[in-house]
C-alpha cells in the first residue's frame, strides 16, 4: 500500500473546466488548499493543548464556529470533530506535527484535500440564490458573518462560511457534486 501525501495529490476538481462567472455576482472555484479532518474529545485538556500548540490558535469548541489565524481556518464540525484549511504545500508537515503534538491522545488526523473542493459565491444577490437551495436561514441577522454551518443544498451535503467581508460565501461540496452545484447556482444566476 503506498502513502499519499498532499503534493501528489489531483490539483483540480471536476469544476476546473468551468470558466469563473462574474458581474454583479460572481462564481469561481477557488484553489486546492489543504484539508485535515481532525477528530477527538474537547474534554480532554491533552487533546485541547495539542491541537492549540500545534496551530497557535484556540480550538472551537461551539458548534458552526470559526477561528482563523494566517493561512488557516478550523472549523467546528460538531463535538468531536473538527476541519482544518491550510496551504497545501503545508499540509503534510502539519499532519505530522499534530500527530506528534496529540501522541499518546485517543485521536485522529486524516488528510482529505482532495475530498472537497470550494466554490466561492458574491455579491448583492449570494444570500437569496443560496436560499433556493438550503432550508437554512441565511437572513444576516441570523447567519452572521464569520458563521458557519453544515446543511443541504440541493441534493448535496455542503459546508457554508458566510466571509468577514462583504457578501461572499464559501461553499465547500465533495468533489463529486461540484459540478452539479456549479451548474445550480449557474442557472439561477442567469435567471436573475
Amino acid at each position: 500500500m503506498t502513502n499519499t501525501t498532499a503534493k501528489d495529490l489531483p490539483r483540480t476538481s471536476p469544476c476546473c473546466a468551468r470558466s469563473a462567472i462574474e458581474g454583479t455576482n460572481s462564481l469561481r472555484e477557488m484553489d486546492l488548499n489543504g484539508k485535515l479532518n481532525i477528530r477527538g474529545d474537547a474534554s480532554e485538556a491533552k487533546f485541547v493543548e495539542g491541537i492549540s500548540q500545534a496551530l497557535e490558535m484556540d480550538l472551537p469548541i461551539s458548534a458552526n464556529s470559526v477561528n482563523e489565524r494566517e493561512s488557516q481556518r478550523l472549523y467546528c464540525l460538531g463535538p468531536d470533530e473538527w476541519l482544518l484549511h491550510c496551504y497545501l504545500k503545508n499540509t503534510d508537515s502539519l499532519a505530522q506535527y499534530l500527530r506528534e503534538k496529540l501522541a499518546g491522545v485517543h485521536c485522529a488526523v486524516t488528510e482529505v484535500s482532495d475530498y472537497y473542493t470550494i466554490l466561492r459565491l458574491s455579491g448583492p444577490d449570494a444570500e437569496g440564490l443560496l436560499r433556493r437551495g438550503t432550508p437554512l436561514d441565511l437572513h444576516h441577522g441570523v447567519f452572521k458573518h464569520g458563521h458557519m454551518a453544515q446543511t443541504r443544498f440541493g441534493h448535496a451535503s455542503v459546508l457554508l462560511h458566510r466571509l468577514a467581508e462583504g457578501e461572499a460565501w464559501d461553499i465547500q461540496v465533495r468533489w463529486t457534486y461540484a459540478e452539479y452545484l456549479w451548474d445550480y447556482l449557474a442557472s439561477a444566476m442567469k435567471s436573475l
